[in-house]
């Protein structure tokens, strides 16, 4: 959906494209020779199937026809009306299935009625008196003849009239019904269920709204009242909360507010409840912005000269924010995402390095948690990662943890209420002082094998599980000089995983086949750019083999390395970055079905943006700012629009960035939100089990992680913090 908007003073309507997530293009201009366009409606006027538009020049009284093009309107004509034209509507009044025009005058207390020849063009007018000031106007058929009649809101009268139509372009004489106090807009919906037309009025001078329920004949009962915000200048109608009854929508000019009555299906209202706007709300209109199926709403701001839109998200009222404690000296090291209690909600654990125990909290569904449940690791342990997995084959999840102090991996084996062993179960010492562990089966045999990578050495490990719990002795391979990044993928077509390695220090990648018994081959090096930081994988020339893409932090490159299918690849291709790259990840941007390089540029406050040929090559970066540092970057669509979005974690300015997708490779400018303090990794999943992408970062330099749970229309709620121990450095997310 898309808005056109009036400005008065400025002798032109803005038109803003929409993208179909609740935001909106710059405004293109269009000139009306008019400084007080007051009023727009549109429709199609031509029979062209594009929709046209029709705006009131209040100092001219002129109305303007602006046809509308693919891309465009041209410059408007203009028929004549009465004096001082206010309020403009559309409907078929001769049932010549060509749409007409009403214009309500209010200095000549008049309506003006324009019959449209299909072509675009208009007769000259036919008046029809009204009561005093007319000043809004709406159709409808009020007598069940299946013609169209006209309301018309008097604001010096204090009443409305009802003009019956006769189907052949002219009406009855009015006949009217008194309302509230300067009435300055009216609207009409079914609001008692009874398939028969009511009318609601809003009151300018009592801050109310009149409901007058119609009896299908033409006639109405007297009026009932409800109370709005101050000085009510336009009203809209709508089903708000998806109960099947009409709602009432008031802009509230002299508050700054909107109002929403919800309406019980009766013809009866809930009391009001307020939403601010910026200043001066003057008109209200109703549409679907973001494409959620939800009813959203659009104000235009008098004072401020903007517009504002208000998505709809279904929920009640939020919490204030829960921080989680894990306990002093805690010094948290890293954390996993799992459902230990089967009841389909996630859970959390996390890693206690300077407390010697892991924790368990239990999720509640609504984004919160429970209290921690202590696993000690050991004297001295200093756990540093935790993997998740049922080891030992029972149906219940357990936990892996490396211990950094006492150089160990031990097994905490899982119950069925999301409680673990007091003890671990079962251990495996090792030489060198574990930094990662991770899990997957290589091998094929139905069982699991966890990969643990060191501090201070050049090795990985390969530890294959029995079904008891227990792990196989420590298989080592080695990598190259200091591994920063790991991916795997099947890159010799054998069905098995097989192992890539980003090295830092050694300014290559290193690839390690997998045998399909739980061990590997010795690696084969593949140079890179200079500092390789951060590997994914992907099919980039659509030959169906996997390919790599590295990002290169120390010359401002990424990598690409095609598979030739045999677990070999290709020399380097090149593409240059912004400065410093030092994540990279994967995506169709623009639904071509060819796959897409996204690249978080640490010294330059962008990403970059690669799309893919389809043929391994690629176009040159476009970029998109972000906040100050983006240090870690991930993909996900977070307004429901099947189109993928961007989520980026910005170290230096403490916020991570949501870029929308427009789904042609091109992106919406940033909307930031606050996480802790220097935030260097992000993730993805369903935290509160909506079904609507939630948001998880690490924040390196207050020991905490950050929680925003997302609407699904591309917002989210502001963070919920949880601490984390001394300097949390990634995370994992799972079910």
């Amino acid at each position: 959906m898309d808005l056109v908007v009036t400005n008065k003073g400025t002798d032109n309507i803005a038109l803003l494209a929409g993208y179909g997530n609740g935001t909106f293009a710059s405004p293109k201009m269009y000139s009306t020779g008019s400084s007080s366009s007051i009023s727009v409606t549109i429709g199609d006027l031509n029979r062209d199937s594009r929709l046209d538009i029709v705006v009131i020049s209040n100092d001219t009284s002129t109305i303007g026809i602006m046809l509308g093009y693919d891309e465009f309107f041209p410059i408007q004509t203009t028929y004549s009306t009465g004096t001082a034209p206010y309020s403009v509507a559309i409907g078929d009044f001769n049932n010549d299935i060509h749409l007409d025009i009403v214009v309500a005058n209010r200095d000549s207390t008049t309506i003006s009625i324009l019959l449209g020849y299909g072509n675009g063009s208009f007769e000259d007018q036919m008046t029809y008196s009204t009561g005093t000031w007319p000043g809004s106007v709406a159709v409808g058929d009020f007598n069940n003849d299946t013609l169209l009649d006209i309301v018309v809101a008097n604001s010096n009268g204090n009443t409305i009239s009802i003009l019956l139509g006769y189907g052949n372009g002219s009406f009855e004489d009015q006949m009217t019904y008194s309302t509230g106090s300067e009435p300055t807009s009216v609207a009409v919906g079914d609001f008692n269920n009874d398939t028969l037309l009511d009318i609601v009025v809003a009151n300018n001078g009592d801050n109310t709204v009149s409901i007058l329920l119609g009896y299908g004949n033409g006639s109405f009962a007297n009026q009932t009242t409800y109370s709005t915000g101050d000085t009510p200048e336009s009203v809209a109608v709508g089903d708000f909360n998806n109960d099947t009854h009409l709602d009432i929508v008031v802009a509230n000019f002299g508050d700054n507010t909107v109002s929403i009555l919800l309406g019980y299906g009766n013809s009866s209202f809930a009391n009001q409840t307020a939403y601010s706007t910026d200043s001066g709300p003057l008109s209200v209109a109703v549409g679907d912005f973001n494409n959620d199926t939800r009813l959203d709403l659009v104000v235009t701001n008098f004072n401020d000269a903007n517009v504002s839109i208000l998505l709809r998200y279904d929920r009640g009222a939020l919490k204030d924010k829960i921080t989680f404690a894990s306990g002093d000296g805690s010094r948290l090291r890293s954390f996993a995402v799992y459902d230990f209690n089967n009841d389909s909600l996630l859970d959390i654990a996390v890693v206690n390095y300077g407390s010697n125990s892991i924790g368990v909290l239990l999720g509640y569904g609504n984004g919160t948690f429970g209290n921690q449940m202590v696993l000690s690791t050991g004297l001295n342990s200093h756990p540093y990662s935790i993997a998740i997995h049922d080891f030992n084959k029972d149906g219940q999840v357990d936990i892996a943890v490396a211990n950094h102090g006492s150089e160990n991996l031990v097994t905490f084996l899982g119950n069925e209420n999301g409680t673990f062993e007091n003890q671990a179960s079962y251990g495996v010492d090792f030489d060198f002082a574990p930094l990662m562990v991770g899990v997957g089966n290589f091998n094929k045999d139905g069982r699991l094998e966890i990969f643990i990578a060191y501090d201070g050495i050049d090795d990985v490990d390969v530890l294959v599980t029995y079904n008891i719990g227990s792990f196989s002795y420590q298989k080592k391979y080695s990598t190259g000089t200091w591994p920063r990044s790991v991916a795997v993928g099947d890159f010799n077509n054998d069905t098995l995983l097989d192992i890539v390695i980003a090295n830092w220090g050694g300014n290559a990648v290193i690839v390690l086949l997998g045998h399909g018994n739980g061990s590997f081959a010795n690696q084969t090096t593949y140079a890179t750019g200079s500092g390789p930081v951060s590997v994914a994988v992907g099919d980039f020339n659509n030959d169906t083999l996997l390919d790599i893409v590295v990002a290169n932090y120390d010359n401002n490159t990424v990598s690409i390395l095609f598979g030739y299918g045999d677990g070999s690849f290709g020399d380097q291709m090149t593409y240059a970055t912004g400065t410093w790259p030092g994540s990279v990840a994967v995506g169709d941007f623009n639904n071509d079905t060819l796959l897409d390089i996204v690249v978080a540029n640490n010294g330059d406050n962008f990403i970059s943006i690669l799309l893919g040929y389809g043929n391994g090559s690629f176009a040159n970066q476009t970029t998109y700012s972000t906040g100050a540092a983006p240090k870690y970057v991930a993909v996900g669509d977070f307004n429901n629009d099947t189109l993928l979005d961007i989520v980026v974690a910005n170290t230096d300015s403490n916020t991570i960035s949501i870029l929308l997708g427009y789904g042609n490779g091109s992106f919406a400018n940033q909307t930031k939100y606050s996480t802790g303090s220097v935030p260097n990794f992000v993730a993805v999943d369903d935290f509160n089990n909506d079904n609507q992408p939630d948001i998880v970062v690490t924040n390196w330099n207050d020991n905490t992680i950050s929680v925003l749970l997302g609407y699904g229309n591309g917002l989210f709620v502001n963070q919920t913090t949880y601490s984390s121990g001394l300097s949390p450095k990634s995370v994992a997310v799972g079910d």
